[in-house]
């Protein structure tokens, strides 16, 4: 539910299912490398009394390191994860419009959306309250403001070379839980 509107998924295809399978193979990567971390793919998140939304994929900071999630009663996640990542290979007027807007209003710090049909990727950052986009660095990697090491580098993404997409979690910079600067680079706009 977003936005009180019910959307039912479609079937899934492999132009989805080969996207969504790197995302969950570097996500899972880190959060194995960091402790304080969990990916869950495809979990039900309540954000809002309007907005329910099953993302492809979130990593989230624990709760007893400062994360905003917790599990409630009926064993969904509750509040907003710290990283919302959606493979659009259908639904992208959903995923950018209606579903981006309600994670920015309910505090969700980061939102990618893999734009499968487009080859190409948006990622928003939380700024105040409004979602600013994210631009790569000079050698085509974008990076996480919110949790430290995690980068993606976007040539591989989009031509689906998982090792290379890996690589950059495994380089010769240790990951720690040293949190980000979190200030908005020049080549960044808010949306």
């Amino acid at each position: 539910m977003i936005e009180g509107v019910v959307y039912l998924g479609s079937p899934v295809s492999v132009r989805h299912a080969k996207p969504d399978g790197i995302i969950q193979v570097w996500l899972g990567t880190y959060a194995s490398r960091q402790p304080d971390t969990e990916a869950l793919p495809n979990a039900t998140v309540i954000l809002d009394a309007e907005n329910t939304v099953q993302p492809d994929a979130l990593l989230r900071r624990l709760p007893e390191h400062g994360g905003l999630t917790r599990v409630n009663e009926a064993g969904y996640l509750a509040g907003p994860p710290e990283l919302i990542v959606e493979v659009a290979a259908s639904s992208a007027s959903i995923d950018l419009r209606d579903k981006r807007r309600a994670c920015c209003r309910n505090g969700v710090r980061e939102y990618l959306v893999w734009l499968v049909a487009e080859a190409r990727l948006e990622w928003f950052c939380l700024e105040e309250d409004d979602y600013c986009h994210q631009s790569p660095d000079a050698q085509g990697v974008l990076h996480s403001r919110v949790f430290p090491g995690l980068q993606l580098p976007v040539a591989p993404l989009l031509a689906g070379d998982t090792a290379k997409v890996l690589a950059t979690l495994t380089g010769p910079e240790p990951l720690n839980t040293k949190p980000p600067e979190t200030s908005v680079k020049s080549e960044d706009t808010c949306s």
